[in-house]
């Protein structure tokens, strides 16, 4: 293969090396910061139409193109070499993206670097208080063992100790000393404040301070506190070490900005973080509860659109949430509904497009999305195709009615497809298959009906 050649390709459609910001890479995608990502500058039929290319799609600021590994870091080799063009990391790309999204795209994008990090220390209790729930609903095991009880406490400790390992990622994001916020997240859950599950059985007490009286509650397993604390922090440590004497920095700054920090966050922002996510959790849960089917349809259907613009990685905020305050995470099956989708409609495709390219993608992809891996999918297949996306969004809205009739829920966040079945709670199990079934097989038929213009 000839890289140097591929290069000058891509470069010659996403609108020559004057048109580039700056460019990086990761495992399977050249990134890229362009100035102008108009129809009139790239050409995405031209780009797509390479035999290497395997999809092309601007999100979150960036315009990305994927070649898939090994070949993707040989592509930026020669990229770099073009005059002009500076070899960027993934970091400072994302710094150049972030300059060119709104508001919103911002939030979203903060919450995403947030959370995307810490998936893997979820995923893994997750996944394992999964695999005991089904150990003990089969009895494949004694579940009042001693080893029970220590998986068990494996299991939940990511979950536990959430706040602490939210507080570090979030002290990266918002440019604090992330050992402080990880001081600041164990005081929220120190064992001297009552056990946030507990608080149904009534407080326990109150620390008084003058006028002022606050309960002895922990915050253990909540999300937005710590989130709004570590923020308040980071902005307490840069202006305090601004008039702190350089040699009295060391001491003065980590002292005056846990001592602060530490106050505001249980006199204030616990309380009011506790009373922001209970509404959303609670809200959530009513519209699932009342919109029952209609919210399903519609969270099922538009899932895989709020995925190309990033978003979807905020959620994790709201369903960590969900499960502390309602006790599981009933969006997730609707999300896992609409991933599987995008495997029936790339399977669909597969059938009936003639292009040996598109072939070559699709079934792969297809089976992937059954991983909850839905990429290749989406930007490889389905989008590109556009019929099979909107496939996708029917299979997807009607796998999403029925967990949401049949009040699937899930114990942890990150999990979809097959794998997603370590953690469907109790009762959910059956239900939750067969609306992989339905989401898979509806995705199908409706792509096999709507068909698959070659010229697309």
């Amino acid at each position: 293969m000839n890289y140097e050649k591929l290069a000058g390709d891509i470069l010659a459609f996403i609108g020559g090396k004057d048109n580039i910001i700056s460019v990086a890479h990761c495992a399977t995608r050249l990134r890229l910061v362009l100035k102008d990502v108009s129809a009139e500058v790239v050409n995405k039929a031209e780009l797509e139409s390479l035999t290497e290319v395997k999809g092309a799609f601007y999100t979150s600021g960036q315009y990305q193109i994927i070649l898939g590994q090994g070949i993707v870091n040989k592509v930026y080799e020669e990229f770099v070499k073009f005059d002009g063009i500076k070899a960027t990391t993934e970091s400072e790309i994302k710094n150049d993206a972030i300059k060119k999204l709104n508001p919103v795209q911002k939030l979203a994008r903060t919450l995403s670097n947030i959370f995307v990090p810490i998936i893997p220390a979820i995923v893994a209790s997750g996944l394992l208080m999964g695999l005991l729930g089904m150990g003990s609903r089969f009895e494949w095991f004694n579940s009042e063992s001693d080893t029970f009880a220590l998986l068990d406490m494996f299991s939940n400790a990511a979950f536990v100790f959430l706040p602490v390992i939210v507080a570090f990622s979030a002290a990266r994001e918002f440019g604090a000393n992330p050992y402080l916020a990880a001081t600041l997240g164990g005081i929220l859950i120190h064992p001297a404040l009552q056990n946030a599950w507990t608080v149904g059985g009534g407080i326990s007490g109150f620390f008084k301070i003058g006028p002022l009286s606050i309960a002895k509650l922990g915050y253990q397993g909540t999300v937005l506190p710590i989130l709004i604390a570590v923020w308040v922090m980071g902005i307490i440590e840069k202006n305090v070490r601004k008039v702190v004497p350089n040699v009295l920095d060391i001491i003065l700054t980590p002292f005056i900005t846990i001592l602060s920090s530490g106050l505001i966050s249980l006199f204030i922002i616990g309380p009011l973080g506790r009373l922001v996510g209970t509404g959303i959790s609670s809200m959530l849960g009513l519209v699932l509860g009342k919109g029952g089917i209609i919210a399903g349809l519609g969270f099922g259907g538009l899932y895989s659109s709020i995925v190309i613009t990033g978003v979807h990685h905020s959620f994790h905020a709201f369903e960590a949430e969900m499960i502390k305050n309602l006790g599981g995470n009933y969006l997730l099956p609707i999300w896992a509904m609409s991933n599987v989708a995008q495997g029936g409609a790339a399977m669909g495709a597969f059938f009936k497009t003639k292009n040996s390219k598109i072939k070559a993608i699709a079934l792969p992809a297809s089976l992937s999305c059954l991983l909850g891996i839905t990429e290749a999918a989406i930007f490889g297949v389905n989008l590109r195709l556009v019929k099979p996306f909107i496939g996708a969004a029917i299979g997807g809205a009607l796998g999403g009615a029925f967990v949401v009739f049949m009040k699937v829920y899930m114990t942890g966040v990150g999990v979809t497809g097959i794998p997603g079945i370590a953690i469907v709670a109790n009762g959910s199990l059956l239900y939750y298959m067969i609306g992989m079934i339905i989401a898979f097989g509806g995705a199908f038929i409706s792509t096999w009906i709507l068909g698959v213009k070659e010229s697309e």
